[in-house]
């Protein structure tokens, strides 16, 4: 089963703490796609077919990095996203992915 682990805080960090669960998760197999996201300011968004400027939230949470991982069962990847340091302090959020339109991802 894959799930996506969302790691929200303001402003984004990486670290050792990233590193390593990223060659974790790669030594095991498990890591599909680990990507941090740009400054929220840059984020463009369509609200009723308009488009605006900024992120959807303005409450100076935001996403600002992604885990797409492989895992056994939904505790296997909150397992992995304990591991993380924003885990401790911040919030991280942790959703099964379904495959899009039938086609197996």
């Amino acid at each position: 089963m894959k799930y996506l682990i969302l790691v929200y805080r303001d402003p984004p960090t990486a670290g050792p703490g990233h590193e390593a669960l990223q060659r974790e998760l790669a030594g095991g197999g498990e890591l599909i796609v680990a990507e941090a996201l740009a400054d929220p300011s840059l984020t463009k968004r369509l609200h009723d077919g308009v488009v605006a400027d900024g992120p959807l939230r303005d409450d100076g949470e935001h996403l600002t990095s992604f885990y797409l991982v492989e895992c056994e069962t939904i505790d296997c990847a909150l397992g992995h996203a304990r591991q993380l340091p924003v885990a401790a302090g911040g919030r991280v959020e942790v959703r099964p992915a379904l495959c899009c339109g039938g086609l197996e991802m």
